[in-house]
């Protein structure tokens, strides 16, 4: 079974064909998706499609670029909508100082209710980092030190010590289209060297479209070129692939049933 783990198909760039999307997806073998919150004020539009369809599921959280929009975002509200059907993890959260979007600090406080929402909930937490290697070192470490979560480092792009740190903390990498693109070099060196038991793909749709599909609006029905691509740079077959990003997958969104 294919499962694309991180889609937004929430977002505008699906309002004049969300449901084809759905089913070129399903039609292209990919059995399960996790529709990801970005943004607690329109956790209801993303709550409202995981409860439409039985092959998706769905996350809470906002992301770094809206932390601005809730500065005092609080665990006990991340906790509460956790609690909802079909949700199964917290996030996307974390930091990203490319855009800086939200001021730093405020990305910093939202970040941590996020992991303190983890950390209460058992929920995995879906990271995203960008440029910001050393501040969500030192987040990461704090928030571990006040008792262990599960944590994603999502379509992982960041520097090798960050990784190492995350890898030792037994964090879960995600490897999307960006792993095919010519220039991404470093970023497949990194996904040669993720914990080999704790990898899973996504697409991050609409965004990040893999090759041959590059600067087009990406689709969940494209993961099985994201999971070609992990196959060959780690050396495995593609029911290797197949099999031990599904096991990976299952073993951190716990909440979803096994097939």
């Amino acid at each position: 079974m294919l499962i694309d783990s991180h889609v937004n198909l929430h977002a505008p760039q699906f309002d004049d064909d969300r449901d084809a999307v759905i089913q070129r997806a399903r039609d292209a073998g990919v059995g399960l998706m996790v529709e990801i919150s970005d943004r607690v004020s329109s956790f209801e539009t993303t709550h409202a499609l995981a409860m439409a369809h039985p092959d998706l599921w769905c996350t809470v959280g906002t992301h770094p670029h809206e932390a601005k929009e809730d500065p005092d975002l609080s665990a006990d509200r991340l906790i509460e909508l956790s609690q909802r059907e079909k949700v199964v993890g917290i996030g996307e959260c974390g930091l990203d100082f490319h855009y800086d979007l939200s001021p730093r600090d405020v990305q910093a406080k939202v970040f941590r209710a996020h992991c303190a929402a983890a950390r209460e909930t058992g929920l995995p937490l879906v990271v995203h980092t960008r440029e910001a290697d050393a501040v969500m070192s030192g987040i990461l470490r704090d928030e571990h030190a006040k008792g262990p979560f599960k944590f994603l480092m999502h379509c992982y792009t960041s520097g090798g010590e960050l990784a190492e740190l995350a890898a030792e903390m037994g964090a879960w990498f995600s490897v999307s289209g960006i792993a095919t693109f010519k220039a991404a070099e470093e970023v497949r060196e990194l996904v040669r060297n993720f914990p080999e038991d704790r990898i899973i793909v996504e697409t991050d749709c609409p965004y990040l479209a893999p090759a041959p599909h590059r600067g087009r609006r990406n689709e969940p029905a494209y993961i099985g070129l994201v999971l070609d691509k992990l196959a060959e740079l780690r050396g495995w077959s593609r029911e290797q692939a197949e099999r031990r990003t599904e096991d990976a997958f299952f073993n951190l969104f716990d909440r979803i049933p096994r097939p």
